[in-house]
């Protein structure tokens, strides 16, 4: 049976949750609709986090992306959305969702929502030489 969108996000468990570390995922075939106009909007999401207990499952996220596709939203609107949602399922540290949106009346528009969990610091920068 062929897959189908869904807005379940399934998560894993975190297999090392005593250490932080960045998990980056880029999904460069997100598509939305206008909502002024219907016509589809596209753009490349990068997620960065860094987990606590859970990780996002891949296929479930793909499904969860997909599930955008004929729904019309606002590019701020939908990177919010999906930032919430991803927090929900999840619960990390830390969590950045970086969203570039392609060319529409020719204005290129980025939006990055970020989350950090109020009990989280984040470990010093190390500059190597």
């Amino acid at each position: 049976m062929p897959s189908q969108p869904s807005k379940e996000l399934e998560t894993f468990d975190n297999p090392q949750p005593e250490r932080d570390y960045t998990i980056r995922i880029r999904i460069p075939e997100f598509t939305c609709l206008c909502p002024k106009t219907g016509q589809p909007d596209f753009a490349e999401l990068h997620l960065e986090y860094v987990p606590d207990h859970l990780c996002v499952e891949l296929k479930a996220l793909k499904m969860y992306v997909w599930s955008f596709r004929d729904e019309g939203a606002f590019h701020e609107a939908v990177t919010n959305r999906i930032l919430d949602d991803l927090v929900t399922a999840t619960q990390p540290r830390f969590m950045r969702l970086t969203a570039d949106f392609n060319v529409r009346g020719g204005i290129y528009t980025q939006v990055v929502a970020e989350y950090r969990d109020p009990d989280w610091q984040a470990p010093a920068c190390v500059d190597l030489p």
